[in-house]
């Protein structure tokens, strides 16, 4: 990528630093990205056709409700930028920057110019939409044509702004931390061995997940959250959306939430691994009960998706197509956390290989 000359030299470095993070995560996904775009190459390819219909679509509606399409879709392309954040300006990086005698509107417009780099492609990704659906022309869009462009647009510069206030706050100095209560010096009691493995557990991977910027806590919540709207918009049957998408959904929330808080938990275990190795206990019941906590959200989805079938629709409970996939839900989970040794590559493959399968058993439930 080439940048131009005449920018201010603190400029071409936030612009030169984003250019590495992006070019390094790149790389981190080389190796899986060919079998998502083998596997799942029309689904992008779907998504990518309907990014700009929300906007387009807005332009009929009356203006609070146009504005509030506006800001969620907006809100939701800029989740990306906010989950790289430490890879774009790491803490050191965002510290040793901060000491620099520059001016502030220097580095706000440094934020900018690096927000604007990160806004290229999705500016990119809705004009390839908006071309498509200006292609088809159906009937609902000829009236409204002109308005969904300008709300396209107004997306995009949307997503810009909060790109920028994300840096902004990203290059603030952090608040000074409080000092911790003293408390009186007591007396340590050696904890019953088996409330033990719960008691390292929840010191060592709960409370870590969230403390200062690790997001995994957050991450996992909102995962939860998705699996569990999906699961209960496929289940309750919601008008207007295919039976087969809002499958997809939940499939694709029910894997990812387990295989995102596997690998939580597999990177944190090699954190720790010198630490257990130096004490005096065993570290094998910490490590199954810390992955036997990251089944607990997917398993807890299934059982409450059958508890609300029971309670609305027993008939589709008792048909095989539902065993099925409760079958191969489960065989999933446990073969994504129970198969630790996989390489990079071969993980992406089960994942996605379960997304679809659980997709194409769940699209037959309400046939």
């Amino acid at each position: 990528m080439r940048l131009p000359r005449n920018l201010h030299p603190y400029l071409l470095l936030r612009l030169r630093l984003t250019h590495h993070a992006l070019r390094q995560f790149a790389a981190s996904l080389a190796s899986s990205m060919e079998i998502v775009l083998l596997l799942a190459g029309p689904l992008l390819l779907g998504m990518l056709s309907v990014l700009a219909l929300p906007s387009l679509h807005a332009a009929s509606l009356p203006w609070p409700e146009a504005a509030a399409i506006v800001v969620a879709q907006a809100v939701a392309t800029c989740l990306p930028v906010w989950l790289l954040r430490k890879r774009l300006l790491p803490a050191p990086l965002a510290a040793w920057l901060r000491t620099l005698p520059l001016p502030i509107s220097l580095r706000w417009r440094a934020d900018a110019f690096v927000a604007a780099m990160l806004t290229t492609p999705l500016a990119l990704a809705y004009a390839v939409s908006a071309g498509i659906w200006l292609l088809q022309s159906p009937a609902w869009l000829r009236p409204v044509a002109a308005p969904g462009m300008a709300l396209i647009v107004s997306t995009c510069l949307l997503s810009w702004l909060l790109i920028t206030c994300m840096l902004m706050l990203r290059m603030r100095a952090p608040r000074p931390a409080r000092r911790a209560r003293q408390q009186a010096p007591g007396r340590l009691a050696p904890g019953k061995p088996r409330w033990l493995a719960l008691f390292l557990w929840r010191r060592l991977f709960w409370l870590p997940f969230w403390r200062q910027e690790n997001v995994v806590g957050i991450q996992q919540s909102l995962l939860l959250a998705c699996a569990t709207a999906g699961m209960l918009a496929w289940l309750l049957r919601v008008p207007l959306v295919p039976a087969p998408l809002l499958a997809l959904l939940a499939s694709a929330s029910l894997v990812l939430i387990t295989d995102r808080g596997d690998k939580a938990v597999r990177e944190q275990l090699l954190l720790l691994r010198p630490a257990l190795a130096a004490w005096p206990i065993a570290s094998t019941p910490l490590i199954r009960l810390a992955c036997a906590f990251s089944l607990l959200p997917g398993f807890a989805v299934l059982i409450a998706a059958a508890a609300l079938l029971q309670a609305t629709a027993p008939t589709a409970l008792q048909q095989r197509v539902t065993l099925v996939y409760a079958c191969t839900a489960s065989c999933a989970l446990l073969a994504i956390v129970g198969l630790p040794r996989l390489s990079a590559r071969a993980r992406v493959a089960l994942v996605v290989f379960a997304i679809l399968i659980l997709t194409a058993i769940g699209s037959e439930l309400w046939n």
